[in-house]
């Protein structure tokens, strides 16, 4: 690839109207996404209605993507393209596409030349050409096989060389008639032992064409005596018709009074539930009463014992002496310390005393 070739190719993709513009870094690795999407493009620009294929994730892909694309080219417009400088999709691969680009930029160029030197001789040609549609697709066909078998001629005068000595190395050497007679019975009884085999595939396929139509027909008599026995099956009623029948009726009554019976049921356990929860409810309620109760209870008892108390102390404090609280050591007596009793002897002389002042205050009354 020289830089010349490149430059060329870029101005020339881009007076034909290409629109992605294509750098000279784009070749300088492999680079096949691009090469194949120029190709397309060219080759749709030269004809709109080629079918391509559009494939090229895999290689076998690629290929045939090569493949079509050159025998396009080829047998539409006689543009020979190598198919491995192609698929290296490098820059000697910009050289296989400049063949094709050029051709279109001289077709753009002599048809703009053409437009304005004789615009006023093209329009008639337009409107002939349209009435002419059909035989213009005529015209595309004849051309397209033309070009193939062209191309078929091209191909086999290529290797006429080869076959033209070969036909004077033939020609040069002396026949042996026995061996060619050996030859040619050789290839007879090869040709007669062929059409035995075929003559015989041909019986055996004859007696198997037989007996599949034997097969066939009796598959045709079974079914003609099926359907009408289907038939008569159905056209007759079944004696245990009408007792199924009733006992069909029957059940739906059953069902109907098991359907009640269970809606019945249902109500009934709802309710109950609905009983048991509200008795659940008041004999909480009565237990939660219950037990406030008896702590109000415990507490007044609590209330009279403390009052009971108070009036026990009471009535020593009006005794005259002095008395302590119960449940505290007591001490009786001077700051002296004469007449200190412990708890056993205050204990007695306070029995003792409450008694007489019991017996005072009975005196007195």
């Amino acid at each position: 690839m020289s830089y010349r070739d490149l430059r060329n190719f870029t101005e020339m993709m881009r007076a034909l109207g290409y629109p992605r513009l294509i750098s000279m870094e784009n070749f300088r690795t492999p680079n096949f996404p691009l090469v194949a999407e120029i190709l397309t493009w060219l080759v749709n620009r030269y004809d709109p209605t080629a079918d391509l294929p559009t494939d090229i994730d895999t290689e076998q892909d690629r290929v045939i993507f090569i493949k079509s694309t050159a025998q396009f080219m080829a047998s539409k417009a006689h543009i020979k393209l190598n198919t491995k400088k192609l698929y290296s999709a490098d820059g000697y691969a910009v050289k296989e596409l400049l063949k094709i680009t050029s051709v279109l930029y001289s077709a753009m160029r002599t048809n703009k030349i053409d437009r304005d030197t004789s615009h006023t001789e093209i329009a008639p040609a337009a409107v002939e050409l349209s009435t002419k549609s059909t035989d213009l697709k005529a015209c595309r066909q004849l051309a397209s096989q033309i070009t193939t078998r062209g191309a078929k001629l091209y191909e086999l005068l290529g290797k006429e060389l080869e076959l033209r000595e070969m036909r004077k190395s033939a020609l040069s050497r002396s026949v042996d008639v026995d061996q060619l007679e050996k030859g040619v019975r050789h290839s007879i009884a090869a040709v007669e032992l062929e059409v035995q085999r075929v003559t015989q595939m041909l019986d055996n396929l004859a007696g198997d064409e037989a007996n599949l139509e034997m097969k066939i027909e009796k598959k045709k008599q079974e079914l003609e005596r099926n359907q009408k026995r289907l038939r008569s099956l159905a056209n007759v009623r079944p004696a245990f018709m009408d007792e199924y029948e009733k006992l069909e009726v029957e059940l739906q009554k059953q069902y109907e009074g098991y359907m009640e019976r269970h809606r019945n049921l249902s109500y009934l356990e709802h309710q109950l539930e609905e009983y048991s929860r509200v008795e659940q409810d008041r004999a909480e309620e009565t237990e939660s009463s219950l037990k406030r109760m008896q702590l109000r209870m415990q507490e007044a008892e609590k209330r009279m014992i403390q009052d009971d108390i108070i009036n026990d102390d009471m009535l020593l404090v009006g005794s005259g002496e002095f008395a302590v609280p119960r449940g505290d050591p007591r001490m009786v007596g001077s700051m002296t310390g004469d007449g200190i009793a412990t708890d056993d002897e205050e204990s007695g002389s306070l029995t003792s005393g409450s008694g007489l002042d019991l017996e005072g205050d009975g005196e007195g009354e």
